[in-house]
């Protein structure tokens, strides 16, 4: 029996919310991709029901041979809330979540509110300002397997986050060297260019995406871009480090 939008929803919040693992949408039935966000949206509706807030969005598949290898032809997009943002230098408790993983973003903290499609060269004046940041990806998927309209639906694996020292926008994004590092060991190492070719091409993809549904991006909320490397697990004990060339160092460590 073809299960509803409202309890696939219902299974994916208590899966995320118990750190327990569940079987992939597309093993037992075929979603499309309104349902899949349609789904997304009744999980997050839970959270907002224990008190969460929303506090931005974030961004996948922003690498373009990423998207290629996916077979897709535009960016997936999360929705992030207030508990899930650990503070820099922070500690992640491993008991809540399933088989986490870590990459470096590019973080923008919104300033104007961002109602139209915006152009490249006004990105910036809808900033309060740009920093380093971890995102933790936590898939509720057994295996970490996933088809595309059940990655969305589970929120695009949206975990945690951690942001580091807020810089002015006008601060140059583009062509910054990015490293990883768990334990004092590089695991990771790439470009902010990995992003789109330039960071702010996600914000501007966000802008298209969310206005054509009628929906805005407020003052004080939180915008990822994207990932610059691959993503790697990480475990109890560990030592996390970002560190972007003009940005700083954000980091996290998991209990």
């Amino acid at each position: 029996m073809k299960r509803s939008i409202q309890e696939i929803g219902n299974i994916l919040d208590r899966a995320a919310h118990s750190a327990t693992v569940t079987q992939q949408i597309s093993l037992s039935q075929q979603i499309d991709l309104k349902e899949a966000y349609d789904i997304q949206a009744v999980s997050i509706d839970h959270r907002f029901e224990r008190g969460e807030n929303l506090s931005g969005y974030k961004l996948g598949f922003t690498s373009k041979a990423k998207m290629e290898q996916m077979g897709v032809h535009d960016l997936i997009w999360g929705r992030l809330t207030d508990k899930m943002h650990h503070q820099n230098g922070g500690s992640l408790n491993s008991e809540h979540f399933i088989h986490p993983r870590v990459e470096p973003e590019i973080a923008f903290l919104i300033g104007k509110t961002i109602d139209r499609t915006l152009d490249l060269d006004e990105a910036t004046d809808y900033l309060d300002g740009v920093a380093a940041a971890l995102e933790v990806i936590d898939s509720r998927y057994e295996n970490f397997k996933f088809s595309l309209e059940d990655v969305i639906a589970d929120n695009c694996s949206s975990a945690a986050y951690v942001i580091g020292e807020w810089h002015p926008p006008s601060t140059d994004v583009g062509d910054l060297d990015i490293n990883l590092s768990i334990n004092k060991e590089l695991v990771q190492s790439g470009n902010s260019n990995a992003i789109l070719d330039n960071p702010l091409e996600s914000l501007v993809a966000i802008s298209r995406i969310l206005s054509e549904q009628g929906m805005e991006i407020i003052p004080g909320m939180v915008v990822l871009a994207g990932a610059a490397t691959p993503a790697s697990f990480i475990h109890p004990g560990d030592q996390i480090k970002g560190t972007f060339k003009g940005l700083g160092e954000v980091g996290l460590s998991v209990a």
